[in-house]
């Protein structure tokens, strides 16, 4: 899946936008354009003004109700 969209789903972000801005999502250490692939085990930084957000996604699924959404991933 996408980062971008894997993002969005997992409700960790509210515009998919925001995974197109260069730098500010890193995935598994990596400056991550939204269009690379996300899959169980990898490790993704948001960067939200001077706070990150760091999650180990945990699963992929494409589509996911809100309550279900925060068993994608946890937090590290």
């Amino acid at each position: 899946m996408r980062l971008d969209k894997y993002l969005k789903v997992s409700r960790l972000i509210k515009r998919r936008t925001v995974a197109n801005d260069a730098g500010r999502v890193l995935l598994n250490d990596k400056v991550a354009r939204a269009s690379a692939e996300v899959k169980a085990g990898d490790v993704i930084t948001i960067q939200f003004g001077n706070k990150d957000v760091k999650v180990e996604v945990l699963t992929v699924q494409e589509t996911v109700r809100k309550e279900e959404a925060k068993e994608m991933f946890q937090y590290l």
